[in-house]
């Protein structure tokens, strides 16, 4: 029974080929939680437009390693071979099943164009829009920024193991902000969806805690 008291939110994450420039969705997880963490739905989808029908450029070198990954994945049922239409479906529907307040991704600007490029490539331009247009998107990038990477404690923590930038800023991936988090400064993000998605709730119900103010917001329009 949904709880319609309460704000939900749905995080996101992308795993894609091709460039930076024109990202290519394989891989898309989500999960449905509170702003305290709580999860309550999640699903994990491998696109088979991209995964199994650019056969060519998921061969090349730095994918390929993963594709073994994938495939026990399948055999274990834990990602399901899905189009990107139907993954397009699944959030809508989500969205408005828990009436979500914000969809959430970390560097969000990333995870927006990759989708929104996929689906433009998929459909020949047909459709651009994959993300509800009336939701906002939230991006914990920004909100770490706005708070956590201000503070005195992560700013020496981060000089102190070597995760900053060349001019010497803190960085804030959402792999180190979950060493910092967690105290596991041996943990090493899986990039695969849904698993990245689960830390990162946790980075946002970890920022939501501190009650301070913060820049949630991707875009200011779309």
């Amino acid at each position: 029974m949904i709880d319609k008291r309460k704000n939900y939110y749905l995080t996101i994450d992308t795993e894609t080929a091709n460039t930076l420039d024109d990202p290519l969705v394989y891989d898309i997880g989500g999960a449905i939680h509170d702003k305290k963490g709580n999860i309550y739905e999640t699903f994990s989808f491998l696109i088979y437009d991209i995964f199994c029908l650019e056969k060519a450029l998921m061969r090349t070198a730095y994918y390929a390693d993963k594709l073994p990954l994938y495939t026990e994945k399948i055999q274990n049922q834990e990602i399901k071979l899905v189009n990107f239409s139907t993954a397009k479906k699944h959030i809508a529907k989500l969205s408005k099943k828990y009436n979500i307040k914000a969809i959430i991704a970390h560097n969000m600007f990333f995870d927006y164009r990759a989708v929104s490029t996929t689906q433009r490539y998929i459909t020949k331009s047909k459709y651009r829009h994959f993300l509800p247009y009336d939701i906002p998107l939230y991006c914990t990038l920004n909100m770490a920024r706005s708070t956590v990477l201000k503070q005195k404690s992560y700013i020496s923590w981060t000089k102190e193991y070597g995760y900053t930038t060349k001019a010497g800023r803190p960085r804030a991936t959402a792999e180190i902000l979950y060493k910092y988090l967690s105290g596991q400064n041996n943990f090493i993000e899986e990039h695969t969806g849904l698993a990245d998605v689960l830390i990162e709730i946790q980075i946002f119900a970890w920022i939501m805690r501190q009650n301070k103010k913060t820049n949630k917001l991707a875009f200011k329009s779309r």
